[in-house]
């Protein structure tokens, strides 16, 4: 980590909260969650009914840091849209500064937190979304990303470079102003949609990804794109 981004979060960290959504992530989460914490934030973990040990390493790693991991836990899989909504409005109760939504897969750097936040932080931005490189994206991840890129403008009437990013910032009032109703990964467009409808000022900042095996089996992909695909057009003929 960079001693720019220890600095800064130890300064802010205990006005970032973390929102952790998570189903069966034991692989990972722990390791990820340790990184966090170690460097002062706050932790919203939504197990969205996991049946492997995850919520079981949640428990464990939150005995260390009782002051700084809340964990909630939906009784069975609920999605990723219902798991970030469960989280965020967690964190509205505990008045935070900025909210950021962190994937449990170890697929983020925790030295990206600043330049997805510091906007945030600096009144510059009410919502920050960070940019994977599609360049050097695996092709089975970047094609299912670039059609949910076309969807969102398409849906939405917004174009943004990275809609499926699981790594963003939302200020408090933000946070507390969009309105999430999508319960899968049709998540990520509607909340893009939302900043357009709200008028939200939104920056994009590059990110780097870890690719592993695992995350990569992890997030959106073309068979999920084509489903939110499917279920976008069901709406409008509803």
């Amino acid at each position: 980590m960079t001693n720019e981004t220890e600095q800064f979060l130890k300064k802010y960290g205990k006005k970032i909260f973390i929102v952790m959504p998570a189903f069966n992530e034991s692989k990972t989460i722990e390791n990820v969650m340790e990184e966090l914490l170690l460097q002062g934030l706050q932790l919203v973990v939504v197990d969205d009914g996991s049946h492997d040990k995850t919520p079981f390493l949640v428990e464990r790693v939150q005995k260390k840091y009782p002051e700084q991991v809340r964990l909630y836990r939906h009784p069975i899989n609920r999605g990723l849209g219902a798991a970030i909504r469960t989280g965020v409005e967690a964190c509205i109760l505990e008045d935070p500064h900025v909210i950021v939504t962190f994937d449990a897969d170890g697929q983020h750097h925790v030295d990206d937190l600043l330049p997805v936040i510091k906007p945030v932080i600096e009144d510059d931005a009410d919502v920050v979304i960070g940019i994977r490189d599609f360049h050097v994206m695996p092709f089975r991840k970047k094609f299912g990303n670039v059609v949910m890129n076309i969807i969102t403008s398409i849906f939405y009437r917004i174009s943004v470079n990275d809609s499926q990013s699981g790594l963003r910032a939302l200020s408090l009032d933000a946070a507390k102003n969009i309105e999430l109703h999508s319960r899968d990964y049709g998540v990520s467009s509607e909340l893009i949609g939302e900043v357009k409808r709200k008028q939200l000022k939104l920056v994009e900042v590059p990110i780097e990804t870890i690719y592993t095996d695992y995350s990569l089996s992890k997030g959106t992909d073309t068979r999920i794109g084509l489903k939110i695909l499917a279920k976008l057009i069901k709406n409008i003929f509803k």
